[in-house]
Formats: C-alpha cells, structure tokens, sequence
C-alpha cells in the first residue's frame, strides 16, 4: 500500500487590484502562482504589509515605468518597511484602451476617467483623437472604467486592454498609448531569503544613503561600483524627508551578490555610506547575460585574494 500523498499548502499573493490590473498580468507570469491563492489589495503599502504580517507569501509591485521613471510610492516603501526581499522581476507592456457603457459613441465622449498615470501616457492621443475632453482622475486604471457603473460624470475611462473581460463595457478605441514600446517593471517581493544561486542572467538591487551633503559625494558612491566594472541599470534618488538636501539613492546594478565583482563593490558601499539596504540579488526578467571584461573576472578577484594572503603570510614574494 502506497503512502499518502503529502498534503500540499496553498500560497497566498498580494497584488493590486482589483481584477485586471497591469498588476495582476505581472502575477500570472510567476509560474509558482498558478493555482494560489491571489489577494486583491488597495495600494503598495497594504501588499508589503501582507508580506511582513504574514498574510501574503509574497506581493507583485510596479517599480519602474520607461515612460515615467521610477515608482516613487513603492521605492519609498521598500526603503522603510524592514525585513522584505525581492525575488523576482517581470516586465509588462502597457498600453491602453477607451471603454464606455454599452451603446455609447466615440463622437459622444466628453469627460473622460483615467488614472494620472495612463492619462499622461495617452494624452497625445486624446488631445488629437478628443479635443475637447475633460478629465476626471481616477484611483486605479481597472477603477476608471468600473465607476462608469457607480454614477461617474465620465462618458468613457481609458483602461488595460483586457478589461473587457472583467466588465460589460463598450470598446471604443485600442492603442490609445503614445509611446508604443512602453514597458512596466514589477518586482515579486518576500520576506527576507537566502539568496539564490546567480544565474549569469541576474540583478542586483540597493538603497542608499549619501554619508554627507558635500562635492563629490555621489562620484565616490559610483566609483564603487566603476572601479569593480559593475554597470548601474538604475539609479535614482530620493528624498529622506528629514532635511533639505538629504536624499537616499534606490541602485540597480547588473549582476549578483555572489559574483565576486558585485560583493566587492558592495563591500565598499557599505564601507561608505551609513545606511545600505539590500533588496536582493535576482534573475533578469529580460534574460539578457552580464558580461565584462576579463580582469573583473571571479577568478581574478580570487586570485588577488590568494596572491594578498600570500604575502601576509610569508608564503609569497610581494613581486609576484
């Protein structure tokens, strides 16, 4: 008689909801999410907050635009909520729709609902497509197109492509994005990992702090990281809110904190700077291999280390 099969737990996502959100088309790349449990949540600080309680195994972000830059709300968050990690990164192309309630016409929309951010990306195409529109913000990009139900002043909402699944509206327009090649960024955050073998397809995340307000203080942050040969994907600064001038830098660097290279480079951050947080070492959503040139190299790095020791201990001529 064959054992019992073992009993298998149910993971539980947090995302920003509700359904048919960028968000949620990020999630449904995570293989190991199929199947699980999803939680729609309101904003970025309830899914980390998932994460810390415990209610969420892990919660999808968007963290960079290549539009807008940076997800400001969500850097902030990762820079003050302790004891989180990400694990993983996943890209979605953006592009946006003009939905109405049934038996509208295009011809006969004049306030529109949109969320800033889809507004700003689509707002070339309004301006000439609907001059004469007015805007109303809206919470969330699913939100626009689902208070046109809720007694909303808006004739139409511009919306994600597949809305039209979750909601009884009109099409009324596709591609409505300016800028066709837009890609949103998201990250799959946990609580605080071993970190995973490199893959020589990865990324590495940090925050941190300048040491002081002062020339040159931003160049002997980055020499940290030239001087290794370690690229930067991302850098971008934000204010630490308790004084003018004062701002922590939010680091993407290619590689992994397993690579010689990149663990050196961190070694001299955190030499530097009074305050680094690592966000995690983690594979590429886009596959690309870091490359760079033979003397960064982990043999090279490990090879100073030997020839070093050596020295110190007598073993080798300091000529070598």
């Amino acid at each position: 008689m064959s054992a019992p099969a073992a009993p298998t737990t149910t993971r539980t996502y947090s995302y920003l909801g509700p359904a048919g959100t960028f968000t949620e088309a990020a999630l449904a790349q995570v293989p190991e999410a199929v199947g699980q449990n999803w939680r729609s949540v309101n904003n970025v600080g309830e899914a980390l907050d998932d994460v810390v309680s415990g209610r969420s195994d892990a919660a999808m972000i968007a963290i960079e635009n290549s539009v807008e830059g940076g997800v400001s709300v969500a850097q902030d968050a990762l820079a003050n909520i302790p004891g989180i990690q990400i694990i993983g990164e996943y890209l979605v192309s953006v592009n946006f729709v003009l939905v109405a309630r049934p038996g509208t016409r295009i011809e006969d929309v004049r306030v529109i609902n949109a969320h800033p951010v889809a507004y700003a990306q689509c707002h070339l195409w309004l301006d000439a497509t609907l001059p004469n529109h007015e805007h109303i913000p809206a919470s969330s990009n699913v939100a626009a197109a689902s208070t046109l139900f809720e007694g909303s002043l808006a004739d139409a909402a511009v919306a994600p492509p597949n809305i039209t699944k979750h909601y009884d509206v009109e099409l009324l327009a596709e591609n409505l994005g300016d800028n066709p090649n837009a890609v949103t960024r998201f990250v799959l955050v946990s609580r605080t990992v071993v970190v995973s073998e490199p893959t020589g397809s990865d990324k590495t995340s940090l925050i941190v702090e300048l040491p002081e307000d002062e020339a040159g203080s931003l160049l002997s942050l980055l020499e940290q990281f030239s001087t290794r040969g370690v690229n930067l994907s991302l850098i971008q600064s934000r204010p630490i809110g308790d004084a003018l001038g004062r701002y922590r830098f939010v680091i993407d660097a290619d590689g992994h904190i397993r690579d010689e290279r990149v663990a050196d480079a961190l070694l001299g951050v955190k030499r530097f700077s009074p305050s680094v947080i690592f966000l995690g070492s983690y594979p590429r959503a886009d596959k690309a291999v870091i490359t760079h040139k033979t003397r960064y190299s982990n043999e090279v790095f490990a090879d100073a280390r030997d020839w070093l020791r050596g020295i110190v201990s007598g073993e080798t001529a300091s000529s070598d």
